[in-house]
Protein backbone atom coordinates (compact mmCIF):
# COMPACT_ATOMS: atom_id res chain seq x y z
CA UNK A 1 0.00 0.00 0.00
CA UNK A 2 1.62 3.80 -0.51
CA UNK A 3 1.54 5.06 2.39
CA UNK A 4 -1.43 5.61 4.20
CA UNK A 5 -2.28 8.63 1.72
CA UNK A 6 -5.03 8.35 -0.49
CA UNK A 7 -3.59 9.84 -3.54
CA UNK A 8 -5.66 12.62 -5.22
CA UNK A 9 -4.44 15.18 -7.81
CA UNK A 10 -5.64 18.39 -7.06
CA UNK A 11 -8.08 19.14 -10.53
CA UNK A 12 -7.50 22.72 -10.87
CA UNK A 13 -4.01 21.96 -11.84
CA UNK A 14 -3.77 19.18 -14.46
CA UNK A 15 -0.80 20.44 -16.32
CA UNK A 16 2.69 20.56 -15.51
CA UNK A 17 3.06 24.21 -16.07
CA UNK A 18 1.32 26.08 -13.91
CA UNK A 19 0.76 29.96 -14.49
CA UNK A 20 1.47 32.13 -11.08
CA UNK A 21 -1.70 34.32 -11.68
CA UNK A 22 -3.70 30.94 -11.57
CA UNK A 23 -1.62 30.15 -8.60
CA UNK A 24 -2.34 33.33 -7.15
CA UNK A 25 -6.21 33.49 -7.85
CA UNK A 26 -6.40 29.74 -6.30
CA UNK A 27 -4.49 30.52 -3.18
CA UNK A 28 -6.99 33.88 -2.43
CA UNK A 29 -10.04 32.40 -3.16
CA UNK A 30 -9.31 29.06 -1.08
CA UNK A 31 -6.58 30.01 1.12
CA UNK A 32 -6.94 33.61 2.22
CA UNK A 33 -6.85 32.52 5.97
CA UNK A 34 -3.60 31.02 5.58
CA UNK A 35 -1.68 32.61 3.15
CA UNK A 36 0.63 36.13 3.36
CA UNK A 37 2.37 38.02 1.15
CA UNK A 38 5.55 37.92 1.56
CA UNK A 39 6.68 40.81 -1.17
CA UNK A 40 6.83 40.97 -4.70
CA UNK A 41 9.36 39.69 -7.39
CA UNK A 42 11.04 41.36 -9.83
CA UNK A 43 8.39 41.91 -12.28
CA UNK A 44 6.02 42.71 -9.35
CA UNK A 45 4.27 39.52 -8.47
CA UNK A 46 3.12 38.75 -4.95
CA UNK A 47 4.91 35.81 -3.11
CA UNK A 48 2.92 33.94 -0.78
CA UNK A 49 3.79 32.03 2.19
CA UNK A 50 0.57 29.29 3.19
CA UNK A 51 1.24 28.46 7.46
CA UNK A 52 -0.34 25.58 8.57
CA UNK A 53 -0.19 23.84 11.85
CA UNK A 54 0.39 24.88 15.36
CA UNK A 55 2.63 22.35 16.31
CA UNK A 56 6.49 22.66 18.33
CA UNK A 57 8.23 21.58 15.22
CA UNK A 58 8.81 24.53 12.64
CA UNK A 59 9.40 23.47 9.26
CA UNK A 60 10.26 25.72 6.60
CA UNK A 61 9.50 25.21 2.72
CA UNK A 62 9.71 26.70 -0.85
CA UNK A 63 8.92 25.68 -4.24
CA UNK A 64 9.56 27.01 -7.22
CA UNK A 65 13.22 28.53 -6.86
CA UNK A 66 13.48 27.77 -10.15
CA UNK A 67 10.40 28.27 -12.41
CA UNK A 68 10.82 25.65 -14.68
CA UNK A 69 10.74 23.19 -11.63
CA UNK A 70 6.92 22.94 -10.71
CA UNK A 71 6.82 19.09 -8.91
CA UNK A 72 6.95 20.63 -5.49
CA UNK A 73 4.29 23.47 -6.30
CA UNK A 74 1.47 20.08 -7.73
CA UNK A 75 2.75 18.39 -4.58
CA UNK A 76 1.82 21.14 -2.32
CA UNK A 77 -1.59 21.90 -4.29
CA UNK A 78 -2.40 18.52 -4.20
CA UNK A 79 -1.13 17.93 -0.48
CA UNK A 80 -4.27 20.59 0.32
CA UNK A 81 -6.24 18.41 -1.92
CA UNK A 82 -5.66 15.16 0.01
CA UNK A 83 -6.00 16.90 3.17
CA UNK A 84 -10.14 17.69 2.11
CA UNK A 85 -10.76 14.05 1.50
CA UNK A 86 -9.01 12.49 4.77
CA UNK A 87 -8.71 15.40 7.47
CA UNK A 88 -7.78 12.89 10.33
CA UNK A 89 -4.19 12.84 8.56
CA UNK A 90 -3.33 16.82 8.39
CA UNK A 91 -5.24 16.88 11.87
CA UNK A 92 -2.77 14.03 13.13
CA UNK A 93 0.55 15.41 11.62
CA UNK A 94 -0.59 19.70 12.18
CA UNK A 95 -0.89 19.24 15.87
CA UNK A 96 2.88 18.51 15.88
CA UNK A 97 4.25 20.58 13.03
CA UNK A 98 3.80 23.89 11.61
CA UNK A 99 4.62 24.47 8.41
CA UNK A 100 5.68 27.55 6.16
CA UNK A 101 5.52 26.76 2.44
CA UNK A 102 6.46 29.68 -0.07
CA UNK A 103 4.66 29.03 -3.07
CA UNK A 104 6.46 29.83 -6.02
CA UNK A 105 9.90 32.15 -4.87
CA UNK A 106 10.33 32.65 -8.14
CA UNK A 107 6.99 33.75 -10.29
CA UNK A 108 8.68 35.41 -13.20
CA UNK A 109 10.75 32.60 -14.05
CA UNK A 110 8.01 30.33 -13.55
CA UNK A 111 5.82 32.23 -15.76
CA UNK A 112 8.31 31.87 -18.72
CA UNK A 113 9.49 28.69 -17.65
CA UNK A 114 13.12 29.58 -17.25
CA UNK A 115 15.35 28.31 -14.01
CA UNK A 116 16.66 32.09 -13.69
CA UNK A 117 14.41 35.20 -12.03
CA UNK A 118 13.64 38.24 -14.19
CA UNK A 119 17.03 39.70 -14.04
CA UNK A 120 18.55 35.92 -14.95
CA UNK A 121 20.19 34.89 -11.40
CA UNK A 122 19.95 31.67 -10.01
CA UNK A 123 18.35 31.51 -6.48
CA UNK A 124 19.79 28.98 -5.68
CA UNK A 125 23.25 30.50 -5.97
CA UNK A 126 22.20 33.82 -4.22
CA UNK A 127 22.84 33.64 -1.01
CA UNK A 128 25.76 35.11 -0.10
CA UNK A 129 25.58 38.21 -2.53
CA UNK A 130 21.65 38.29 -2.74
CA UNK A 131 21.59 40.25 -5.54
CA UNK A 132 18.15 39.11 -6.71
CA UNK A 133 14.88 40.53 -4.97
CA UNK A 134 13.60 37.36 -4.18
CA UNK A 135 16.19 35.53 -2.44
CA UNK A 136 16.13 37.57 0.61
CA UNK A 137 12.57 36.90 1.72
CA UNK A 138 13.69 33.16 2.21
CA UNK A 139 16.64 34.29 4.13
CA UNK A 140 15.12 36.51 5.90
CA UNK A 141 12.54 34.26 7.42
CA UNK A 142 14.74 31.40 7.47
CA UNK A 143 16.72 33.73 10.15
CA UNK A 144 14.20 34.91 11.98
CA UNK A 145 12.05 31.88 12.39
CA UNK A 146 13.34 29.74 14.35
CA UNK A 147 13.10 26.87 12.00
CA UNK A 148 14.01 23.14 13.07
CA UNK A 149 13.47 21.92 9.69
CA UNK A 150 13.95 22.75 5.86
CA UNK A 151 12.93 21.78 2.63
CA UNK A 152 14.77 22.64 -0.72
CA UNK A 153 11.90 21.65 -3.00
CA UNK A 154 13.23 20.72 -6.74
CA UNK A 155 13.60 18.64 -9.89
CA UNK A 156 16.37 17.52 -11.85
CA UNK A 157 16.75 16.94 -15.55
CA UNK A 158 16.22 13.54 -17.40
CA UNK A 159 19.98 12.45 -17.67
CA UNK A 160 19.94 10.73 -14.40
CA UNK A 161 20.07 7.31 -13.45
CA UNK A 162 19.97 5.09 -10.41
CA UNK A 163 22.48 2.94 -11.88
CA UNK A 164 22.25 3.34 -15.37
CA UNK A 165 19.16 1.48 -16.11
CA UNK A 166 16.70 3.27 -13.95
CA UNK A 167 15.54 7.18 -13.94
CA UNK A 168 16.24 8.96 -11.03
CA UNK A 169 12.42 9.80 -10.48
CA UNK A 170 13.16 11.17 -6.72
CA UNK A 171 16.14 12.01 -5.62
CA UNK A 172 17.51 13.44 -2.29
CA UNK A 173 20.15 15.31 -0.65
CA UNK A 174 21.25 15.93 3.02
CA UNK A 175 23.74 19.00 2.00
CA UNK A 176 27.58 19.28 3.19
CA UNK A 177 28.29 22.44 5.22
CA UNK A 178 32.16 22.34 4.58
CA UNK A 179 34.29 20.76 1.64
CA UNK A 180 35.12 18.17 3.43
CA UNK A 181 31.55 16.83 3.38
CA UNK A 182 31.76 16.41 6.99
CA UNK A 183 29.03 14.04 8.47
CA UNK A 184 27.60 16.90 11.69
CA UNK A 185 24.56 16.46 14.01
CA UNK A 186 22.85 18.58 11.47
CA UNK A 187 23.17 16.57 8.42
CA UNK A 188 22.52 13.63 10.23
CA UNK A 189 18.97 15.00 11.04
CA UNK A 190 18.56 15.39 7.60
CA UNK A 191 19.77 11.94 6.60
CA UNK A 192 17.43 10.49 9.39
CA UNK A 193 14.69 11.92 7.46
CA UNK A 194 15.77 11.13 3.48
CA UNK A 195 16.13 7.68 5.08
CA UNK A 196 12.67 7.52 6.33
CA UNK A 197 11.25 8.43 3.13
CA UNK A 198 13.49 5.44 1.32
CA UNK A 199 12.18 2.99 3.64
CA UNK A 200 8.68 4.20 2.61
CA UNK A 201 9.17 4.63 -1.01
CA UNK A 202 11.62 2.16 -2.29
CA UNK A 203 9.11 -0.75 -2.53
CA UNK A 204 6.68 1.32 -4.47
CA UNK A 205 9.07 2.70 -6.91
CA UNK A 206 12.01 0.05 -6.85
CA UNK A 207 15.63 1.66 -8.10
CA UNK A 208 13.87 4.81 -8.50
CA UNK A 209 15.03 6.88 -5.81
CA UNK A 210 18.69 8.28 -5.58
CA UNK A 211 20.73 10.65 -3.59
CA UNK A 212 22.62 13.62 -5.32
CA UNK A 213 26.17 14.78 -4.60
CA UNK A 214 26.90 16.31 -1.70
CA UNK A 215 29.73 18.18 -3.21
CA UNK A 216 29.72 21.47 -1.14
CA UNK A 217 28.15 24.97 -3.17
CA UNK A 218 29.51 28.17 -1.01
CA UNK A 219 26.81 30.51 -2.69
CA UNK A 220 23.57 27.36 -2.49
CA UNK A 221 21.17 27.83 -0.22
CA UNK A 222 20.43 24.16 0.96
CA UNK A 223 23.98 23.99 2.20
CA UNK A 224 24.62 27.33 3.93
CA UNK A 225 20.87 26.90 5.66
CA UNK A 226 22.97 23.64 7.05
CA UNK A 227 26.20 25.61 7.98
CA UNK A 228 24.05 27.73 10.09
CA UNK A 229 22.33 24.72 12.08
CA UNK A 230 19.05 24.01 10.01
CA UNK A 231 18.72 20.38 9.15
CA UNK A 232 18.21 20.66 5.05
CA UNK A 233 16.47 18.41 2.83
CA UNK A 234 16.96 18.84 -0.76
CA UNK A 235 14.57 17.19 -3.31
CA UNK A 236 14.70 16.64 -6.58
CA UNK A 237 11.79 15.43 -8.74
CA UNK A 238 13.03 13.67 -12.43
CA UNK A 239 12.53 11.00 -14.94
CA UNK A 240 9.50 8.78 -14.77
CA UNK A 241 9.51 6.49 -17.39
CA UNK A 242 7.57 7.17 -20.74
CA UNK A 243 6.24 10.20 -18.70
CA UNK A 244 7.30 13.96 -19.73
CA UNK A 245 4.56 15.81 -17.99
CA UNK A 246 5.77 13.54 -14.68
CA UNK A 247 2.30 13.12 -13.82
CA UNK A 248 4.15 9.80 -11.88
CA UNK A 249 6.85 11.93 -10.57
CA UNK A 250 4.41 14.31 -9.26
CA UNK A 251 2.25 11.68 -7.45
CA UNK A 252 5.79 10.04 -5.49
CA UNK A 253 7.12 13.70 -5.23
CA UNK A 254 3.63 14.52 -2.85
CA UNK A 255 3.78 11.10 -1.04
CA UNK A 256 7.79 11.74 -0.26
CA UNK A 257 6.52 15.00 0.50
CA UNK A 258 3.99 13.91 3.02
CA UNK A 259 6.59 11.39 4.21
CA UNK A 260 9.40 13.84 5.24
CA UNK A 261 6.92 15.91 7.47
CA UNK A 262 5.50 12.71 8.88
CA UNK A 263 8.97 11.64 9.73
CA UNK A 264 10.46 14.72 10.95
CA UNK A 265 7.08 15.03 13.44
CA UNK A 266 7.95 11.65 14.71
CA UNK A 267 11.87 12.24 14.61
CA UNK A 268 11.92 15.88 16.36
CA UNK A 269 15.41 16.29 15.94
CA UNK A 270 16.58 12.39 16.61
CA UNK A 271 19.27 10.75 14.11
CA UNK A 272 17.69 7.69 14.14
CA UNK A 273 18.24 5.62 11.40
CA UNK A 274 20.47 7.90 9.79
CA UNK A 275 23.07 5.09 8.56
CA UNK A 276 20.44 4.44 5.78
CA UNK A 277 20.96 7.01 4.25
CA UNK A 278 24.14 5.53 2.66
CA UNK A 279 22.39 2.63 1.22
CA UNK A 280 20.70 5.08 -1.15
CA UNK A 281 22.83 4.72 -4.92
CA UNK A 282 23.45 8.38 -5.90
CA UNK A 283 22.60 9.75 -9.42
CA UNK A 284 24.20 8.47 -12.29
CA UNK A 285 24.47 10.75 -15.64
CA UNK A 286 23.79 7.69 -17.70
CA UNK A 287 21.14 8.89 -20.24
CA UNK A 288 19.60 11.30 -23.49
CA UNK A 289 16.02 10.98 -23.99
CA UNK A 290 16.47 9.58 -27.28
CA UNK A 291 19.53 8.29 -29.01
CA UNK A 292 19.18 7.46 -33.16
CA UNK A 293 22.01 4.44 -33.55
CA UNK A 294 24.32 3.74 -36.55
CA UNK A 295 23.17 6.27 -38.90
CA UNK A 296 24.85 6.77 -41.97
CA UNK A 297 25.46 10.42 -43.24
CA UNK A 298 24.93 10.91 -46.69
CA UNK A 299 29.36 12.27 -47.40
CA UNK A 300 31.45 11.40 -49.78
CA UNK A 301 33.37 9.16 -47.25
CA UNK A 302 31.96 6.56 -44.83
CA UNK A 303 30.73 8.21 -41.93
CA UNK A 304 28.09 5.91 -39.19
CA UNK A 305 27.59 7.75 -35.93
CA UNK A 306 25.25 8.03 -33.01
CA UNK A 307 23.25 11.61 -32.61
CA UNK A 308 22.12 12.17 -29.26
CA UNK A 309 18.48 14.63 -28.84
CA UNK A 310 17.09 16.22 -25.50
CA UNK A 311 13.69 17.36 -25.26
CA UNK A 312 13.22 21.18 -24.55
CA UNK A 313 11.21 22.03 -22.32
CA UNK A 314 9.51 25.75 -23.22
CA UNK A 315 6.19 27.95 -22.84
CA UNK A 316 4.74 29.27 -25.66
CA UNK A 317 2.29 32.44 -25.99
CA UNK A 318 -1.24 32.50 -24.95
CA UNK A 319 -0.14 27.88 -24.59
CA UNK A 320 -1.37 26.81 -20.92
CA UNK A 321 0.98 23.61 -21.41
CA UNK A 322 4.93 23.14 -22.12
CA UNK A 323 6.09 22.08 -25.78
CA UNK A 324 9.10 19.93 -25.95
CA UNK A 325 11.21 20.49 -28.66
CA UNK A 326 14.17 17.86 -29.56
CA UNK A 327 17.91 19.17 -29.87
CA UNK A 328 20.62 17.43 -30.77
CA UNK A 329 23.03 17.54 -28.10
CA UNK A 330 25.61 15.02 -29.46
CA UNK A 331 26.96 13.21 -32.04
CA UNK A 332 29.86 10.37 -32.30
CA UNK A 333 30.30 7.73 -30.64
CA UNK A 334 27.77 7.45 -27.39
CA UNK A 335 28.49 4.13 -26.71
CA UNK A 336 28.94 5.05 -22.74
CA UNK A 337 25.63 6.41 -22.68
CA UNK A 338 22.00 5.47 -23.17
CA UNK A 339 18.96 6.53 -24.15
CA UNK A 340 15.33 6.65 -22.84
CA UNK A 341 14.53 5.67 -26.56
CA UNK A 342 16.83 4.36 -28.93
CA UNK A 343 16.35 3.46 -32.44
CA UNK A 344 18.74 1.61 -34.50
CA UNK A 345 19.40 2.85 -37.64
CA UNK A 346 21.49 0.28 -39.79
CA UNK A 347 21.13 0.48 -43.16
CA UNK A 348 19.42 3.88 -43.07
CA UNK A 349 20.37 7.18 -44.22
CA UNK A 350 20.47 10.70 -42.19
CA UNK A 351 18.54 13.05 -44.62
CA UNK A 352 18.15 16.69 -44.44
CA UNK A 353 18.90 20.19 -45.74
CA UNK A 354 22.29 19.97 -44.50
CA UNK A 355 25.03 16.67 -44.74
CA UNK A 356 25.09 16.25 -40.86
CA UNK A 357 23.66 17.55 -37.23
CA UNK A 358 23.43 20.35 -36.14
CA UNK A 359 24.69 20.36 -32.23
CA UNK A 360 22.51 22.91 -30.26
CA UNK A 361 20.07 23.25 -33.11
CA UNK A 362 16.65 21.63 -33.31
CA UNK A 363 16.27 18.38 -35.04
CA UNK A 364 15.48 19.13 -38.97
CA UNK A 365 16.02 15.75 -40.38
CA UNK A 366 14.76 12.36 -41.23
CA UNK A 367 16.30 8.85 -41.09
CA UNK A 368 15.13 6.33 -44.13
Amino acid sequence: MLSNLNYVQNPDFPNRYISPEKLFNFLQTNYSHSIIELGSSYLEKPIYKMCLGNGKIKILAWSQMHGNESNATHAMLDLLEIFKHQPELKEELFSKITLDFIFMLNPDGSERWTRRNGLDIDLNRDFLKQSSKEFPFLKDLAHKGSYDYALNLHEQRTIFSTDGIHPATLSFLAPAEDVDRTITETRKKAMAVISKIYQKLKNEIPKQIARYSDEFYPSSTGDNFTKFGIPTILFEGGHFPDDYKRTGTRKYYTVALYESLVAISKLNGATDGWEDYREIPENKESHYDLIYRNVKLNTDFKCILDIAVQYKEEIKPKADEISFTPIVVEVGDIGKKKGWKEIDCTGKTFVSDRKFPKLDEEVDFIIE
